[in-house]
């Protein structure tokens, strides 16, 4: 097993590499003024080579990946595991209005045609109960940081209440419960556009608790920071965030702190400053286990 990824993921590889006892092999990528990319591979190749790439700002690493995969099958190698902690393209499931193109079953044949594994970390499903019906393989691994944040934030309280800020959280924040013993609570949320949410709490007494906000994706932070501004009306001594996925669009980072939230804790599935919680144990597992 032979270890590739890009400067990006380097950290996060190298974890994992370590873990494995394996060496990590960096992909030279250079973009052109025109923005096309060229990509180098190592030319020694083993037969299992695993690319390792979290796909958040996904267009540009998509095609990236595509000269990649094809360039390792060029250089001989016979089985290709792509580990992308991070997945894109899977919330778009449905056209929602005539023409809309399905995003998550066109990049989940792509990834299907390239790779012989998919190794990802809580992905953003909503119809569908298995990767393999986004990502057309045998080994579409899902795997999930409930149980790794779990630990880390019973390493952080004595006691905190979980709130998931909608009913999609609570597959998380309920596993999570169930690994600290905290309690938990799932928030309601109407979406009215990608920066326009309105959240309501559920029935429960937060007054004078701490309360820890838990999600999959964050991305504009707009859901958390409502969440945020009500928990601390209702009375939560301190609210924190803690998430899987910290892809911080624009200016969210500045305004869940503005809106009063004390820290956020995120995993490394994306390279970010909050992300202190790593998955390079449970991602060696799962490429351990591949049959």
């Amino acid at each position: 097993m032979q270890i590739l990824t890009f400067s990006e993921y380097q950290a996060q590889s190298e974890r994992l590499a370590a873990v494995l006892d394996r060496d990590c092999h960096i992909i030279e990528c250079h973009h052109f003024p025109d923005g096309e990319s060229l990509v180098r591979l190592p030319t020694d190749l083993a037969e299992h080579v695993v690319i390792c790439r979290s796909l958040n700002q996904p267009n540009d690493k998509l095609i990236e990946l595509l000269l990649t995969a094809e360039t390792a099958r060029e250089l001989g190698a016979k089985r290709l595991t792509l580990v992308a902690p991070y997945l894109c393209y899977m919330r778009q499931d449905i056209a929602n209005r005539p023409g809309e193109a399905v995003s998550q079953k066109i990049i989940g044949r792509l990834l299907a045609e390239l790779f012989d594994d998919v190794i990802t970390v809580d992905p953003h499903l909503h119809r569908i109960q298995r990767l393999s019906e986004a990502i057309p393989l045998e080994n579409a691994i899902t795997l999930t940081a409930a149980a790794d944040i779990g630990v880390f934030l019973r390493q952080q309280f004595v006691s905190a209440v979980l709130l998931g800020p909608d009913t999609e959280s609570k597959q998380w924040v309920s596993a999570i419960a169930e690994q600290t013993g905290f309690d938990y609570a799932v928030a309601h949320k109407q979406r009215l556009g990608d920066k326009n949410v309105v959240v309501t709490l559920p029935e429960y007494d937060f007054c004078g608790r701490p309360v820890v906000l838990v999600d999959d994706v964050l991305s504009t932070g707009r859901t958390l920071i409502q969440a945020a501004v009500l928990l601390q009306k209702a009375g939560a001594s301190e609210v924190y965030a803690a998430v899987t996925h910290p892809l911080f669009c624009g200016d969210a980072e500045t305004a869940l702190y503005q809106a009063g939230i004390k820290q956020v804790w995120s995993c490394d599935s994306v390279t970010h400053k909050t992300a202190c919680i790593y998955l390079a144990q449970r991602l060696a597992q799962a490429l351990l286990n591949l049959q």
